[in-house]
């Protein structure tokens, strides 16, 4: 005899008649998941509620005191002199347009020139936004020149 689709029946188990929760000891209701008793059984309570402990939002210091964020501060990308002399190895010319298609730094940024490294006798003539003091003295002992925007 060959199975039909009205011979099909679900697995003995699978399906269960739904609980009605919550109305009475005769249909497995009583307390209807809410456990005995109780704030939780009785009404709800807000979730940021900690069970009387002073909430996070009370704890917390207020608005008082100084908070030092300068407005005003000035963030360099930051150029070494090894990677220069890596970048333009026959020297020449080197401002931050230069240095952006390189891709050393950032576009429409200030740069900033510091003496980390050696430029291996590269002579540049270079003109960034800031220099520090040991850089200066590497490029004029390289026989380059620096220019300050």
């Amino acid at each position: 005899m060959a199975i039909k689709v009205h011979h099909l029946r679900p697995a003995p188990g699978a399906k269960t008649p739904k609980t009605r929760v919550g109305r009475g000891e005769g249909s497995k209701g009583k307390t209807a998941g809410r456990g005995t008793k109780g704030t939780g059984a009785r009404k709800n309570t807000p979730a940021a509620f900690e069970g009387g402990q002073m909430p996070l939002h009370m704890r917390l210091p207020k608005l008082k005191g100084l908070k030092n964020r300068p407005r005003n501060k000035v963030v360099f990308q930051v150029v070494n002199l090894d990677r220069l002399a890596e970048l333009f190895p026959n020297g020449g010319e080197v401002g931050p347009d230069e240095l952006f298609e390189a891709g050393a730094v950032r576009k429409n940024q200030p740069v900033k020139v510091l003496g980390s490294g050696e430029l291996g006798g590269v002579s540049l003539t270079i003109s960034a936004h800031a220099f520090s003091e040991s850089a200066k003295e590497k490029i004029a002992a390289a026989g380059g020149s620096t220019t300050q925007l």
